[in-house]
């Protein structure tokens, strides 16, 4: 199995100078199976020269698996280029919107409204299809078996676990560590702590022993008191998570807009320095466009 990142950065997409190294587009990964099925995590911007790399080549048969509905994570999927080509099949996957309870088809169809786009989905030549997840939900793709976890995140949102060949990746999607916003020795707290110990126990056991764990780590461990509550994690969380779960290399992924390449070098740097004595048996990687991992 292998796999490669189309875009890096997290909330929105941030080309020029300051990026060149590690790129502006929004999040989107490109995972092949040992039989070469191609599945997709999110459609950020990044899903648009993927889609560009995919031309001209064998018909498109894609599996798009969708985290959330934020816009960073879907604003690719109308230029998504082999959704107007009639070869193409693309089989999307999704989870139900906490509010609303609208299926994964529906967040696909308002995107394709004219409000927000000149092409209705009705005039998209490819063949699609739609499947709505629920949490825990385990499917074959091929020969890969995905799994769906349900994440910590203000919108539902689902992280991926894929499985082939003996091999294992996770990305979380957008994931921020839980914490307790009740005031201690309080029943709402004791209440809150044992539904904090059942979810964290869950995706601790969902990632156990995964070899790629692609994790949002969104800020210094610094920056995130003034981000609680926003939905995204830090480096130091990341690592703690890998560490829990026995993985074997950690990307860090999901990148503030704000930061150039040499401010999310330096923070990373410092960063390793930080935990430089707890890391041992453990490969941490700054995940860059272009980069292409073969388990």
């Amino acid at each position: 199995m292998r796999f490669r990142f189309w875009g890096v950065r997290g909330s929105i997409a941030s080309p020029g100078p300051r990026t060149v190294r590690y790129g502006g587009n929004t999040t989107c990964i490109e995972v092949r199976t040992d039989q070469n099925a191609l599945l997709i995590l999110d459609a950020g911007s990044g899903i648009f020269p993927l889609g560009e790399s995919l031309q001209g080549l064998e018909p498109v048969d894609a599996h798009l698996l969708i985290t959330h509905s934020h816009w960073d994570h879907i604003n690719g999927l109308t230029m998504f280029e082999p959704l107007f080509d009639p070869a193409t099949q693309c089989h999307v996957y999704g989870g139900l919107e906490d509010r609303t309870g609208r299926s994964i088809e529906h967040v696909f169809e308002v995107q394709f409204q004219h409000s927000y786009f000149p092409i209705s989905e009705a005039q998209l030549a490819a063949a699609l299809d739609f499947r709505t997840l629920i949490e825990s939900e385990a499917f074959d793709i091929a020969d890969a078996r995905v799994s769906a976890v349900l994440m910590n995140h203000p919108v539902r949102n689902f992280g991926y676990r894929i499985d082939c060949g003996g091999e294992s990746l996770f990305f979380t999607g957008d994931h921020e560590p839980f914490f307790n916003p009740y005031p201690v020795n309080t029943p709402r707290f004791a209440e809150h702590q044992d539904w904090i110990d059942q979810r964290s126990a869950a995706i601790d056991a969902a990632l156990k022993d995964v070899d790629a764990l692609i994790v949002d780590c969104s800020y210094t461990q610094a920056e995130y008191p003034q981000k609680a509550g926003w939905g995204h994690g830090t480096f130091d969380s990341a690592l703690a998570l890998a560490k829990r779960v026995g993985a074997r290399h950690l990307y860090c992924t999901h990148h503030l807009p704000t930061r150039s390449d040499d401010e999310l070098e330096a923070v990373f740097d410092a960063f390793l320095a930080d935990h430089a004595g707890e890391i041992q048996g453990l490969a941490i990687t700054l995940a860059y466009e272009g980069l292409e991992v073969t388990l």
